[in-house]
């Protein structure tokens, strides 16, 4: 039986993997470790906290004496780490705990996770670890900086590389903003202190493998989308916004664009990674679906009024009549500092070396997203309004 260490479970992506081992494999059991900032919700996993397979733990990866306890007190096989600050924004506000969350955590988690894996050195000086673990660092497109924006209007995608051609057969109607794409031999050039902070994380990562030979991967993903989502973040705002009649504020003017990923399918290539990948490799992993944030924003309203105008049990959840529901509702505010214009991620070598692609294609997700939004407003009055921060002490008091 595998044992995970899974940290920042309790957030958008790191919950949905959670939720997503746990159905996929049966002879794992798994640590949580979380903060439980502000985006740590335990809401979000209150069933998989009930598995006998899960044990939780409130801990911040900056602390070395409780990290190191629990993997003293743990015989962990695999590491995944999903705790970061994430928020561009916030990290424009803030800096400084972007660095010492993202770089020192990570540091923190590596150094233990050494110490408890390793088994003593070969005749050059490194350690031997123990037969089958690993460490996974989660990282992000953004570490790569920006790419051009080529095209005002999208183009078809041409993929040249013929097992990549074979995995994404299915997909229908791929399309591009530009000629250059994000590989794993891209230069890193972050501009913001929170892609800074993540390619921090990475190079520290690396390090790790590098001189001391430890088992690592990084997966750099696109942009994620679907259930449980933090509402601060651009497609759980606009839905939110929209049903409450508000202004939807777009960036500039609305231009840049992103490589958005289905969060299940971002969930199914990390565990790949995690079970397949080459020690020391860096895997891309993205959507194929580039687009502007206008576009994606006029579409959560087309879907909304579509979702709600045939559906009586949904229009019980909106604040504003149906009609308010337009693109006049789209506000342009001033630009994002230093925003990155585009965003697109070229997957071919998880395609290639370990047969993932992303299955799902943005109209379907993003459909699916909208409707899980409306039939699952308790979450998110429960995270809007902060109560869902007292969840830990009602779960946990007494014991």
């Amino acid at each position: 039986m595998k044992t995970y260490l899974v940290t920042g479970a309790a957030g958008f992506i790191g919950a949905n993997y959670l939720k997503y081992i746990l159905k996929k494999h049966e002879d794992i059991k798994v640590i949580v470790v979380d903060a439980l900032t502000y985006a740590g919700n335990l809401g979000t996993i209150r069933e998989e906290l009930k598995n006998k397979r899960v044990t939780f733990e409130k801990v911040d990866i900056r602390d070395r004496k409780e990290i190191k306890r629990i993997f003293s007190g743990n015989s962990i096989d695999y590491v995944v780490n999903f705790a970061a600050e994430s928020h561009v924004d916030r990290s424009i506000e803030n800096p400084q705990v972007f660095l010492e969350t993202n770089i020192l955590g990570t540091q923190n988690l590596l150094e233990n996770a050494k110490e408890a894996w390793s088994m003593g050195k070969d005749k050059n000086g490194y350690p031997v670890y123990r037969e089958g673990v690993k460490y996974l660092q989660v990282s992000t497109d953004e570490v790569y900086g920006s790419l051009s924006k080529d095209y005002e209007i999208a183009v078809d995608l041409k993929i040249e590389d013929e097992e990549v051609k074979k995995v994404v057969k299915n997909r229908k109607n791929l399309k591009t903003y530009g000629d250059k794409f994000f590989t794993e031999k891209t230069s890193l050039d972050p501009r913001s202190p929170y892609s800074s902070s993540k390619a921090g994380a990475d190079h520290i990562v690396m390090a790790y493998g590098e001189t001391y030979k430890m088992p690592i991967n990084i997966t750099r993903c696109s942009n994620n989308y679907g259930p449980y989502h933090f509402p601060e973040k651009l497609i759980p705002l606009m839905i939110k916004n929209v049903l409450e009649g508000k202004k939807l504020p777009v960036y500039g003017k609305g231009d840049n664009v992103r490589d958005w990923l289905y969060v299940e399918d971002h969930c199914k290539g990390i565990d790949i990674v995690l079970r397949k990948g080459r020690i020391g490799e860096v895997y891309n992993i993205g959507g194929f679906n580039e687009e502007q944030n206008i576009n994606i924003v006029k579409l959560i309203i087309d879907i909304l009024k579509d979702e709600l105008s045939g559906n009586n049990k949904y229009k019980e959840v909106l604040k504003t009549d149906i009609n308010n529901i337009n693109y006049d509702l789209i506000s342009y505010v001033q630009d994002r500092l230093g925003h990155d214009m585009r965003y697109a991620i070229d997957p071919s070598k998880i395609s290639r070396e370990l047969g993932w692609y992303p299955e799902t294609d943005f109209e379907t997700g993003i459909r699916k997203t909208v409707k899980w939004y409306l039939e699952n407003q308790e979450w998110v009055n429960e995270v809007v309004s902060g109560d869902y921060q007292k969840y830990y002490n009602e779960m946990y008091k007494n014991r």
